[in-house]
């Protein structure tokens, strides 16, 4: 698990090194290695459930959505979003949670004798949503352009409590055609690319 989690932060920290130029992304990759981001699951129970998830979900989504966008648009891609804002997006869309998940004991009957057993709960010190959340967090430390912003806002589409709420995502995916792709690509890869 160790050599897993070690080439993961590899590929990461490679793709942001080669293709965020971005004022500040030192800054944001310092606090990010100071967490748990790398060793973190990307949810409790469902996908990548497991240490390192997070970061290889990242991953995952980054080469869906680079792929969905040459499918979509072609040779021509990076007119409608540029290498780095792909890179930003899928990379750091789930920055909400980050020092998001606990380990706690439970009892589970094995054999018919009660054991403890680890699971993944939540401890969210940081109550500001999901894809805002990672907003405000990225943007801390790196401006983000209006796309970039709304694709991360966006992510979790239909899954987003405020959609539930009465937000109208078939505005927003108008008006902002990459960040229904990022929804998409975030999608397959949770539902195609990753195990429980």
């Amino acid at each position: 698990m160790e050599e897993y989690i070690t080439n993961n932060k590899k590929e990461y920290l490679d793709l942001v090194k080669n293709n965020i130029k971005r004022e500040g992304i030192d800054n944001l990759i310092d606090w990010l290695q100071k967490t748990d981001f790398f060793t973190a699951p990307a949810s409790t129970k469902y996908h990548s459930c497991y240490e390192g998830g997070l970061c290889r979900h990242s991953l995952n989504v980054y080469n869906r959505f680079v792929k969905n966008l040459k499918n979509e648009f072609g040779d021509e891609w990076e007119k409608h979003c540029s290498l780095e804002s792909a890179t930003i997006i899928a990379l750091f869309h789930d920055l909400c949670k980050v020092d998001f998940y606990t380990v706690e004991m439970r009892n589970v009957k094995e054999n018919g004798i009660w054991v403890q057993k680890p699971y993944y709960a939540v401890n969210d010190k940081l109550p500001y949503g999901h894809g805002e959340k990672s907003v405000y967090i990225t943007s801390s430390f790196i401006k983000l352009t209006r796309d970039e912003a709304m694709s991360i806002n966006w992510h979790m589409g239909e899954y987003d409590a405020r959609a539930k709420g009465g937000v109208s995502l078939s505005d927003i995916y108008y008006k902002y055609p990459v960040a229904f792709l990022f929804h998409l690509s975030d999608n397959m890869a949770t539902y195609l690319d990753e195990t429980m």
